[in-house]
């Protein structure tokens, strides 16, 4: 969409706000609100706020940054009223001197993806959210609202209208949610983002997330996204679907004599995020929270290898029908969560993808087996590997990688290590109920 197609619209949909948003390192989404008379200078100019307030952005000597809002991803807001009917545009950052922002998320995925492009090679995602709906009336108790289980089919309820709503929703945000349904835990659900270009998922990801509060809250319900919020129970993921196709859309991934269907391009790939799974945990599993989730026991991936049938794998390689292996032969990597910034989630992933390429890796042979079951001997024997049990772990991890943080960034990645220390540092000056119910 141009500017002029934009501006049209803008009188067209009689929108009065216009919410600019954007991310910080952690996902957190940001909003500057400006009046429909505004949105031109916008476009031309830009809109200056302090990026020093900004977690990861700046110092106090370089708080002076700009929004530079994409016309692409206009849309109107279906729950804003008529008379204040307010739209969002997702922006850009950038710096006084009209250069990027090295810092700003989209702009990581964008120069990421810039790289792999540039090698003839597009990279599409398409993620599954998973979340909590909780009764807000009996925080902070933590109640999920039914005892449901996977794919059941339950009456009616409130939690079933927010999330079709929620499709319907995203369907007039201008993003295609593919299926939902309820997911093994009580109160917990899935929504799937169709397949799709990388820029445009993870703008995806940060607006179902939105729209998810506004309707969860306005039903009484709140939505959460953390990855263990109930103990005992499966944790929220984020599994990724992903891809590299050429400028023509033929799937990259692709190539049917071989035995899983994938071609040496993919299993190059494949060996790039085997390779980097451990630092790549601290950009896709990013909380402290994130580290109750990988643990044996609830179908969540903790040992770094592949297969098709194995679900305790780190990456699978889902089965497709026949008629569709052409276009939908792809990599499933199974340890994201939805904690995860979006941006920076695909942006490392395709960043550990194309090292992989690079340096012509080969990947381990397949594990068909349940990892879960195995001995420390024979993990040591078939030289698997577990991801990090903490987020001090990964980001240790992470701060060793060079290859992945000049991929992603140097600045960027030393504010997230250092803002995930911190957390870290916190969460050990806590004690805990389990603490006091096992030693008081």
């Amino acid at each position: 969409m141009d500017k002029a197609t934009l501006l049209r619209r803008l009188k067209e949909d009689d929108v009065v706000f216009v919410y600019l948003l954007f991310t910080d390192i952690t996902g957190s989404t940001k909003k500057i609100t400006i009046q429909a008379r505004s949105v031109e200078d916008a476009l031309n100019d830009g809109v200056w706020f302090d990026g020093s307030s900004i977690e990861g952005f700046a110092r106090i000597c370089e708080s002076d940054m700009l929004l530079k809002p994409d016309p692409s991803t206009y849309a109107v807001l279906p729950w804003s009223e008529d008379g204040n009917r307010a739209a969002q545009i997702i922006c850009d950052v950038y710096m006084t001197n009209g250069e990027p922002f090295a810092g700003d998320p989209r702009g990581v995925l964008k120069r990421v993806m810039k790289r792999a492009s540039d090698l003839g090679l597009h990279f599409k995602v398409g993620p599954e959210i998973e979340f909590f709906l909780l009764d807000r009336q009996d925080l902070p108790e933590i109640k999920p609202h039914d005892n449901k289980g996977y794919f059941d089919l339950g009456v009616e309820s409130r939690a079933v209208n927010i999330c079709q709503q929620a499709m319907l929703d995203m369907d007039g945000l201008g993003y295609h949610c593919e299926s939902y349904h309820h997911e093994v835990s009580g109160g917990q659900h899935e929504t799937d983002l169709h397949y799709d270009e990388a820029v445009k998922i993870a703008d995806g990801v940060v607006t179902l997330k939105h729209v998810l509060r506004m309707r969860s809250r306005q039903a009484g319900f709140k939505v959460t996204f953390m990855p263990k919020p109930i103990p005992g129970v499966n944790g929220s993921g984020m599994h990724v679907h992903q891809s590299l196709s050429d400028v023509q859309g033929k799937n990259l991934f692709y190539d049917r004599g071989d035995a899983y269907n994938l071609s040496p391009l993919a299993y190059s790939f494949l060996a790039g995020q085997v390779a980097h799974a451990r630092s790549l945990a601290a950009i896709v599993d990013p909380t402290v929270n994130s580290y109750k989730r990988l643990v044996p026991g609830f179908e969540a991936p903790v040992y770094v290898c592949w297969g098709r049938v194995n679900r305790s794998a780190l990456i699978r390689i889902p089965s497709v029908a026949p008629e569709k292996v052409k276009v939908g032969t792809r990599l499933e990597l199974r340890n994201p969560d939805p904690s995860a910034n979006p941006y920076l989630a695909f942006a490392a992933m395709l960043a550990a993808g194309l090292d992989g390429i690079a340096k012509e890796m080969t990947p381990p042979g397949a594990m068909e087996e349940n990892v879960y079951g195995f001995s420390d001997e024979k993990l040591a024997e078939k030289n698997i590997q577990t991801l990090p049990i903490s987020i001090k772990e990964a980001v240790d991890e992470l701060e060793e990688d060079y290859v992945l943080r000049e991929m992603v960034g140097y600045d960027l990645t030393e504010h997230l290590i250092q803002a995930k220390r911190q957390e870290w540092k916190s969460f050990l000056n806590q004690v805990t109920p389990w603490e006091f119910e096992r030693y008081l």
